[in-house]
């Protein structure tokens, strides 16, 4: 019995987003579930590289089916994250907005309608449900923790107009409780905050981690007058003061500008609040629940210093959260409503691995595409890619590590890595400059042995299984100077325990690098540049590994380094337009009143994705249909002469995924890089 749970947009990749509610539209994801059993599962991004997805989940269904050799007409039950009355309102709203659209105001025949366009099977439209939102999260959780009975919280920014729910998990039911009003939103109330320091949505995590830079008392007062903890264990929370209040006391920043110390500080005051606020509602219901077992879900249960301080507080024996607690994980939740309706047994065990994701190519594929970059990549082939890839990073190198099925989730948790050594602290300023172009205080995690974890990290009595990175913990006072790169400024770590029966090959690694430095542990953070989703087939981490500074990319069982590529090298790739890029030409006023022509290459799914071009390069791209040879395409633009500033230009529109670069032999040869049809491979 196939149940298939979806999350994400209603539109097509190439398609301009709707003007829905982000809420609605964000994280887009697929999983199938075949009695009660995870058979596949893999956010949108991952395969259309757009970073928090806001398209239908087409190539994330596709995938799932393969893995599972089904059609979509095998399928038993197809799940849509959102109550119909909630998506059905929702389209009303974009209806009251663009009255000349062509969107049906009818979320079933909506979504039917893009099933079927998209996989032409006529799907039985009472095979389509449309399920809570936090129902579908509270399950996700509940039913993957191995615990008979638990306490679940939910809460997030907002879904079917609510921001969250306390519900009661035992054996297969999952009762709802009690649920929070949008107005109630602690997502949004730590969103509002996030907006005044510059950042915005989905930036949230970057605020978590500028917060232990700051003072907690300079902004408390402040604070304090942004939220009430009533008596009965509730809250409430006035989003509409924080603007005013931070504007009047001179902290907020604009994107791009440094921080500065009172920027710290708000971040510290808000982490507080954030944390006061929950730890208030679960001691109230844990005490008069009597359930000392908790369960977290909806993406405020990311904030992992939040999950921290929950788990030393001594409140609950038991903590399980999702670990893709955001929205994609509702398509988890989905999928195990669905298949549990249909009579399939829930999951028992506690959930250990989430690599569920298209596995890499076989070594054969990987070899030829190496190849194919043979101007840019020099190969080496590895009898053991671990003890490889420990040499390289006890010699320093930072290196990207690609193995086996990739994760579900938004942590990259040893399949789809960048490893580094994490003694000193300065590969912590390297690896944010050279790879993520981010800010230099964001922390990196700390992989580690979990056998050994206890040696390392200050972690509650018998407890050394954290292979999720859903917690920041203490690094033992006398590690903290050996573990510079990845201890933070408060002396924590957000960690990850690795266990050999869940990732043999990681283990490897990290064992391996043990026996050349007698340290158990490596610096993890997810393999991407800071343009892209975290990358997931081989032809990905090529691109990735070219667009960064790394040292080496260790793939399967072959190791990969860069060479110094000629102007002939480029010349000789092959230029195309991802689906999501279109070109525009506007004409506008400048600040001094003049008509000025603007030549833009745009995204079908944020407006904040686009890059200026020279029109001469603008000219060129408009005339490249499918794909053409990057020197055929400077030709176009009357560059053949003096190549260099058009071929610079189209290389950081690259970096910056605008367009795609291949090697002709690459592009024209079909190869299987997973099970999806239409792998991106550059």
């Amino acid at each position: 019995m196939l149940c298939l749970g979806l999350a994400g947009g209603l539109n097509r990749v190439h398609e301009n987003a709707l003007g829905l509610a982000g809420a609605f539209l964000h994280d887009g994801a697929a999983v199938l579930v075949e009695d009660g059993r995870v058979i596949a599962a893999v956010e949108e991004e991952r395969l259309n590289r757009i970073k928090h997805s806001n398209k239908f989940p087409s190539l994330a269904i596709r995938y799932c089916l393969a893995e599972a050799g089904a059609e979509l007409r095998d399928v038993d039950a197809i799940g849509f994250y959102a109550t119909e009355s909630y998506c059905n309102a929702l389209l009303g709203q974009l209806f009251a907005a663009q009255p000349d659209g062509a969107v049906p105001l009818d979320s079933r025949r909506l979504l039917h309608g893009l099933l079927t366009h998209e996989f032409g099977d006529q799907i039985d439209p009472e095979r389509l449900h449309f399920v809570p939102h936090h129902e579908a999260h509270a399950v996700s959780a509940f039913a993957m923790s191995g615990l008979d009975e638990s306490l679940i919280l939910t809460i997030d920014g907002y879904g079917d107009f609510l921001s969250g729910s306390v519900a009661i998990g035992r054996g297969s039911q999952v009762t709802t409780i009690e649920s929070f009003s949008q107005q109630q939103s602690l997502g949004l109330f730590y969103l509002e905050v996030v907006r005044f320091l510059g950042y915005k949505p989905f930036d949230e995590y970057k605020v978590m981690g500028l917060a232990p830079y700051g003072d907690r008392a300079v902004f408390r007062a402040a604070f304090d007058s942004f939220y009430e903890l009533l008596a009965d264990g509730g809250y409430r929370v006035h989003i509409d003061r924080i603007g005013a209040a931070l504007i009047e006391r001179g902290a907020i920043r604009r994107g791009g500008d440094r921080f500065e110390q009172r920027h710290c500080d708000v971040a510290a005051a808000l982490q507080e609040a954030l944390e006061r606020i929950v730890l208030h509602m679960l001691r109230h219901r844990r005490d008069t629940i009597g359930q000392r077992n908790l369960c977290l879900a909806g993406g405020v249960a990311h904030n992992c210093t939040m999950n921290g301080k929950l788990l030393f507080s001594g409140m609950f024996d038991n903590i399980f959260v999702q670990p893709a607690a955001h929205d994609a994980g509702c398509a988890l939740g989905a999928a195990l409503m669905l298949s549990a309706d249909l009579g399939a047994p829930a999951p028992r065990e506690p959930l250990r691995r989430v690599y569920w994701g298209p596995d890499l190519a076989d070594d054969e594929t990987i070899e030829q595409l190496i190849e194919g970059w043979g101007a840019f990549l020099d190969l080496e082939h590895s009898d053991d890619a671990a003890e490889a890839a420990a040499d390289l990073i006890a010699q320093g190198a930072v290196i990207g590590w690609v193995q086996g099925r990739s994760e579900f989730g938004p942590r990259a948790l040893g399949n789809r890595s960048i490893v580094a050594d994490p003694r000193p602290a300065s590969n912590k300023d390297r690896i944010n400059a050279m790879v993520k172009k981010r800010e230099g205080y964001r922390p990196f995690a700390p992989s580690v042995l979990e056998e050994e974890a206890a040696e390392y990290f200050a972690l509650p009595p018998g407890q050394n299984h954290f292979p999720f990175m859903n917690f920041v913990v203490p690094v033992r006072e006398d590690r903290r100077e050996l573990l510079g790169a990845i201890t933070h400024v408060d002396g924590t770590a957000r960690i990850q325990t690795v266990a050999r029966q869940d990732n043999p090959a990681y283990w490897r690694l990290i064992a391996a690098f043990k026996a050349r430095t007698g340290v158990p542990v490596v610096l993890n953070t997810s393999f991407n540049n800071n343009a892209e989703p975290i990358v997931d087939s081989a032809g990905d981490a090529i691109v990735s590994f070219l667009t960064t500074d790394l040292d080496a990319l260790v793939i399967g069982r072959f190791v990969a380094r860069k060479r110094v590529a000629t102007a002939a090298d480029w010349l000789a790739l092959d230029v195309s337009l991802p689906d999501y890029v279109l070109l525009a030409q506007s004409r506008s006023l400048s600040h001094d009143g003049r008509r000025v022509t603007a030549y833009e290459a745009r995204t079908s799914f944020s407006a904040r994705v686009a890059a200026t071009l020279s029109p001469a390069l603008f000219d060129a791209l408009m005339t490249v249909d499918g794909a053409c040879g990057v020197e055929d395409l400077l030709q176009r633009a009357g560059a053949a002469h003096d190549p260099e500033p058009l071929l610079a230009e189209l290389r950081e529109l690259w970096a910056r995924r605008l367009v795609r670069l291949v090697p002709a032999r690459v592009q024209r040869t079909p190869h299987r890089l997973s099970r999806v049809a239409a792998d991106a491979v550059a």
